[in-house]
């Protein structure tokens, strides 16, 4: 994929001005652009290698109130003319709606910030090889693993053009490592699986390939012999790769189109403490190298660093330009898009910050409880709150980790587990929502 931002906005420019021609009031107009390579392996045999290139192209047509978007991945001049076609009449036909429309001259972003998001090397084919060659035999070397599910390493680059009839007109690139091991330990119905991955814009940021193959394998021996404990209430502690995900439910609590519909549980409690004193939550779209950084939104708007969550006080939605109409709000800069779809809020770099606690530190007065590895399910009822998800770890015992614990259930709710949040110190930029560990007392863990 070479360099040609210009012919992006180009192309993008004149599919507006043809859209605007045709009749529509305003109109904007997104591409696409990506190719990737990835090469997976089981127990050194080669499953799969591929390389894939490919471009989308999306135009949104208003006409009033009325919206219309249509995509294709055909960019030639009669299938570009039938595409601007298409969406006007489709927009002449749809139901008014009284909260969409393009951002203000005043809301879009004039200029934006460098934010190093493209490795400019595109990795040999060899060099994704022995990466997950690396990984999977470190991981089979770890005493006790049976079995692998396999090795998987890639490699992608993007590019983002949005062109809009306000006068926006932006464009970036990124690039993204990936690699991940999966394996097995034990025999039988005793089998237990565990996995480790690392992911990164650039390749000087992924962790050692051979690091991670041990870590999957030491996980995966380290849950032999799992049992089921007695239902109780007890403190649980969250790892880093659980903990994260009370971010998502955090972030789908307070995303615009939830709060508008009134189908939040965080509905009424902005600005107001929801986390305790010691909690902060940050959302950087503009954090260098993130792998889920954006120099602007997918509206156009200019986008910034937020505490979401400012010593434990909820400061804000995620809003996009509609659902901050709908709430008489200004939007908060979170749009996010495809090509066949209207935008939608949604986060960037989201993170809880480190506390002043080591892991250890959290757990060390924990007479009994249950230390999270892995979560299963999606039960969490998002207007009340309502958690209760299958997890596996470990059993906590006078303060130390004692055994693997699995066919666990974890329940509370999520407005009272919030409020007892404590944070560890060993934050970790791993995925785009991150979290340190997290413990979170008297909550219900059912089980035998």
């Amino acid at each position: 994929m070479t360099d040609n931002s210009g012919n992006a906005l180009d192309l993008l420019q004149d599919l507006v001005a043809r859209a605007r021609r045709a009749g529509a009031d305003a109109a904007d107009a997104v591409l696409f652009e990506g190719v990737s390579l990835s090469h997976a392996r089981r127990l050194g045999k080669t499953e799969k290698l591929e390389r894939s290139e490919g471009q989308d192209l999306g135009l949104r047509v208003l006409i009033g109130r009325r919206q219309a978007i249509v995509s294709s991945n055909d960019r030639s001049p009669a299938a570009l003319a039938e595409l601007v076609a298409r969406a006007i009449a489709m927009a002449r036909t749809v139901p008014e709606d009284p909260f969409c429309g393009l951002a203000a001259p005043e809301e879009i972003a004039r200029e934006w910030p460098h934010l190093d998001m493209l490795d400019p090397v595109e990795p040999a084919v060899e060099t994704l090889i022995e990466r997950a060659r690396a990984a999977e035999e470190a991981a089979l070397a770890v005493k006790g693993v049976s079995n692998s599910e396999g090795a998987e390493a890639g490699w992608g680059r993007s590019r983002i053009a949005l062109v809009a009839s306000n006068g926006f007109a932006g464009c970036y690139s990124g690039s993204s490592h990936g690699l991940s091991v999966a394996v097995l330990s034990g025999a039988g119905t005793a089998m237990e699986r565990d996995y480790d991955f690392t992911s990164a814009v650039h390749a000087a940021d992924l962790a050692d390939p051979a690091a991670i193959g041990n870590s999957a394998g030491a996980r995966a021996v380290r849950r032999l012999g799992a049992r089921k404990m007695p239902t109780c209430r007890c403190p649980v502690v969250f790892e880093p790769r659980v903990a994260r995900s009370l971010l998502s439910h955090l972030i789908g609590a307070i995303a615009g189109p939830a709060i508008a519909r009134g189908t939040s549980f965080l509905k009424d409690r902005l600005h107001q403490r929801i986390f305790p004193e010691a909690i902060t939550i940050i959302d950087d779209p503009h954090r260098p190298r993130g792998l889920r950084s954006k120099p602007f939104d997918g509206e156009g708007v200019a986008n910034r660093r937020r505490a979401l969550v400012d010593k434990g006080v909820l400061t804000s939605w995620i809003l996009d330009l509609r659902s901050a109409r709908q709430l008489g709000l200004q939007t908060t800069g979170h749009a996010a898009r495809g090509t066949s779809s209207p935008p939608a809020p949604a986060a960037t770099n989201l993170w809880l910050e480190p506390g002043s606690y080591s892991p250890q530190e959290l757990i060390s007065d924990i007479k009994s409880g249950f230390y999270v590895t892995e979560m299963m399910g999606m039960g969490v009822n998002g207007v009340t709150g309502d958690y209760s998800r299958g997890a596996a770890g470990f059993w906590i015992e006078n303060g130390e980790i004692a055994f693997p614990v699995s066919e666990m259930t974890v329940a509370g709710n999520l407005k009272d587990m919030f409020l007892r949040v404590v944070a560890a110190n060993d934050l970790e930029f791993k995925t785009g929502i991150d979290a340190p560990t997290l413990r979170i007392d008297d909550l219900t863990v059912a089980g035998a």
